[in-house]
């Protein structure tokens, strides 16, 4: 079965399944729901863990071993599979499925995995754990939705905050939940339970944004200009090489333009999109920007990206940075001369 990650915690109140799958992006709702899940199977008699580290080397004839070696006062066991790279490859794909075929009536088996991409979440052995057990796929709030999710973790210890201030704590933490978190726990520790004014979240709130290349491309084809200045400025400070975000923001420049013009030629929007490599939450995305922007936006937009390419080889003169934010503009679908030489 799959469940959503808001559902699991009144499925763990019933009955048990055998097997447990839990992954996602963001680490920090991976560790929650995997603690959710350890904690539920303790609370039914499995006293036992055994926790497996699928690395490099790994011997996955362990896993059924695991399950069998039970202990001799006949306690059930939680068997604790962790695979860091999402990809178990033949071998443990293999031992999946015979594990799922067979699964031990005294053990419960966990696996937690990070984000998969779209190819293995359609693999076999994938699958074979769904209908064998429960999957949970994690998803993180976009950035829109983020204060409400800080609005119920504050509630949770008690405590609550007017809008400008969920703003403010999601704005310093761009998007990364484990620093949100640890913020919000910072919160519960220095204030009584009750409304937090903005003076006291601005003055216990650190800077801790996670500015990354994803955020950076996600505020492109958004054209969040505030976001993307406030991203590319953390990306200086950090000192992410230049090449990188340029690469970083080439890569949807060009999927787009692709896409903007096999529409243009009549194509379906689904079909360029596959074609152009633009899958998943992406797609949804980049329909917004083909809405926002014209062919010869599209367009300029490649060729003010290899202007760029010039300038940070050492041809021509300019700030790097204040050019990555110039096309962050063409993108935002306004109006903008960029000055082609």
């Amino acid at each position: 079965m799959q469940l959503r990650g808001e559902q699991l915690a009144a499925h763990l109140e019933r009955a048990l399944q055998p097997i447990y799958t839990v992954y996602g992006d963001e680490p920090l709702l991976v560790i929650e729901a995997a603690d959710a899940v350890r904690a539920a199977a303790r609370r039914q008699g499995f006293a036992e863990r055994e926790v497996l580290t699928a690395i490099a080397g790994f011997n996955w004839n362990d896993l059924g071993s695991t399950a069998c070696n039970m202990s001799l006062f006949g306690g059930r066991k939680l068997i604790d599979l962790r695979i860091p790279t999402g990809k178990p490859g033949r071998e443990g794909s293999a031992a999946l499925q015979d594990y799922c075929a067979r699964p031990s009536p005294d053990a419960l088996l966990l696996v937690t995995l990070p984000g998969l991409d779209w190819s293995e979440e359609k693999a076999v052995w994938l699958k074979t754990l769904t209908e064998a057990g429960a999957t949970i796929k994690l998803t993180p709030p976009n950035l829109g939705d983020l204060p409400a999710w800080i609005a119920g973790r504050l509630q949770r210890q008690q405590q609550g905050a007017d809008r400008e201030g969920l703003r403010f704590i999601a704005e310093r933490v761009e998007g990364n939940l484990l620093a949100a978190h640890q913020e919000i726990l910072k919160l519960g520790l220095l204030y009584p339970p009750g409304k937090l004014s903005f003076e006291q979240i601005r003055d216990a709130v650190l800077n801790v944004a996670r500015y990354d290349l994803d955020g950076l491309r996600e505020a492109l084809l958004s054209g969040d200009l505030t976001r993307l200045a406030r991203t590319l400025e953390g990306l200086r400070q950090e000192g992410e090489a230049p090449p990188l975000v340029l690469w970083a923001m080439t890569e949807e420049v060009r999927a787009l333009a692709q896409a903007k013009a096999g529409v243009a030629a009549g194509r379906p929007v689904d079909l360029v999109l596959k074609e152009a490599r633009v899958w998943g939450a992406r797609q949804a995305l980049f329909k917004k920007a083909m809405q926002r922007i014209g062919n010869d936006q599209a367009r300029a937009a490649v060729r003010f990206a290899a202007r760029i390419d010039r300038l940070v080889k050492g041809i021509g003169a300019g700030d790097v940075w204040d050019e990555f934010l110039r096309l962050g503009l063409m993108l935002s679908g306004r109006q903008f001369s960029c000055g082609e030489e």
